[in-house]
């Protein structure tokens, strides 16, 4: 496996989160691959993803998408204790409030989770491709 085609992208603004947002579009999750540790304000998605970056269409790619300086985790229309349950993410966006940030993960089928954050602060980071 070639490294150099592992992305490791970091977002800390707008730009970054699009760059981010466009990477996933079309990912896809199961409802076991999301969690959210609390103590640490870390909410990880593991997602399976084309890799759209490169011009290599049919490579599909499982990546870690982290979101640091989480305070708190809704989601709308996911029933979570379906674990099996895969989510198709359909793009990522932010509105800022007075003091913090609220990112949306929109999936399809109306679903989608949205997390208070007290900064932008996004990785997503390639693990390996799936054969």
């Amino acid at each position: 496996m070639d490294k150099k085609y592992l992305a490791k992208i970091i977002a800390t603004d707008n730009e970054g989160l699009q760059m981010i947002s466009a990477c996933c579009s079309g990912a896809k999750m199961k409802i076991s691959d999301i969690k959210y540790l609390r103590s640490n304000k870390i909410f990880l998605i593991s997602v399976e993803r084309i890799k759209n970056e490169t011009d290599q269409e049919d490579k599909k790619i499982n990546s870690i998408c982290k979101f640091d300086f989480v305070d708190s985790v809704k989601s709308k229309n996911i029933d979570q204790k379906n674990k099996e349950l895969i989510l198709e993410l359909i793009g990522i966006d932010y509105l800022k409030n007075k003091k913090d940030y609220e990112i949306n993960l929109i999936f399809s089928n109306n679903a989608h989770i949205s997390l208070k954050t007290e900064t932008i602060e996004v990785r997503l980071e390639d693990q390996n491709e799936i054969n």
